[in-house]
């Protein structure tokens, strides 16, 4: 069957914008909550419920990619669900949080980064909606949604947040911490920071049609430091101290995220089908019509 999601009556405007929380950020302090949902997919169950409310007057939804009590392993989370549940709720932007280490000096514990670019290092993760009789290719050349990169940065910025704008995020497997030896040729390579979750949501994401941009919370210098070390203290100990900031800078760039998009993350499955209509098996039609409906014949 199709799955078909109506929007929660209580909003005036669809909700275009959502929030994915990482470890420590389990709901945004402020938001008016118009009610919780859990959205049923073709890929299992999300996180867990997915809220929409109003933050500022802004529609929103907010999903805490590791669930409420952080309950999955960065490898369990649920990305197909997440990503197609958001999408089917008319959202068009995802603001992705995320604690991350530094590579780098000038990252300093507590700063804010806007990253460019990915390299991915993780091993066991579905990375892709299609398969299953159709092929899709999509460009990520540039994996994030600039536009949006540019709208964060300049949010923080204007908050006074320490923030660096660019660099690559490496993604590793977890969830153990990087060893020394893997955290200095992370280091080497120019990477910027290291973490465990933007692959494979930045790519589903792109697959969805949805603009993503990862904000990066620098919580400690990994290990290549050789009087630094990791623990999750630390990463809990920092993402509560930069809730606020976090909070602040959701609220002042939501207005700036609900307009008509100009950039080329709503058109990227235009030309990434490679597999004929006629071709693609109904079964999977089906699933993923919310996808493709776009570009192929009605269903009948």
């Amino acid at each position: 069957m199709v799955l078909k999601h109506d929007l929660p009556k209580d909003l005036k405007e669809p909700v275009r914008l959502a929030v994915v929380g990482g470890s420590g950020l389990y709901e945004i302090p402020g938001m008016e909550t118009v009610g919780e949902f859990r959205v049923p997919t073709p890929f299992g169950p999300t996180s867990d419920v997915i809220t929409v409310g109003l933050l500022g007057g802004v529609p929103c939804a907010f999903l805490p990619r590791h669930g409420k009590g952080h309950r999955l392993l960065p490898g369990e989370v649920p990305f197909r669900a997440n990503v197609y549940a958001l999408k089917s709720l008319g959202v068009q932007r995802i603001i992705a949080i995320g604690a991350v280490g530094s590579l780098r000096e000038e990252l300093v514990p507590r700063h804010f980064v806007i990253p460019d670019q990915v390299f991915d290092r993780t091993k066991n993760r579905p990375s892709t909606f299609f398969g299953d009789g159709v092929v899709a290719h999509v460009g990520v050349a540039q994996p994030f949604c600039p536009l949006l990169a540019d709208v964060l940065y300049r949010g923080a910025q204007s908050l006074n947040i320490p923030v660096h704008r660019g660099g690559t995020y490496v993604c590793i497997e977890g969830p153990s911490f990087s060893t020394k030896a893997e955290s200095r040729v992370n280091q080497s390579h120019g990477f910027s920071v290291v973490g465990m979750t933007v692959v494979p949501e930045y790519k589903l994401a792109r697959e969805a049609e949805i603009c993503y941009q990862t904000v990066s919370l620098v919580t400690d210098y990994d290990v290549w430091k050789d009087d630094d070390e990791v623990s999750a203290a630390k990463v809990v100990e920092t993402i509560h101290a930069n809730v606020d900031n976090v909070k602040k800078l959701i609220s002042t760039v939501l207005p700036q995220c609900v307009g008509p998009r100009s950039c080329s993350c709503g058109s990227a499955l235009s030309s990434a089908v490679f597999t004929k209509e006629d071709a693609i098996p109904r079964d999977t039609r089906l699933k993923l019509d919310l996808l493709l409906r776009k570009y192929l014949s009605p269903l009948l």
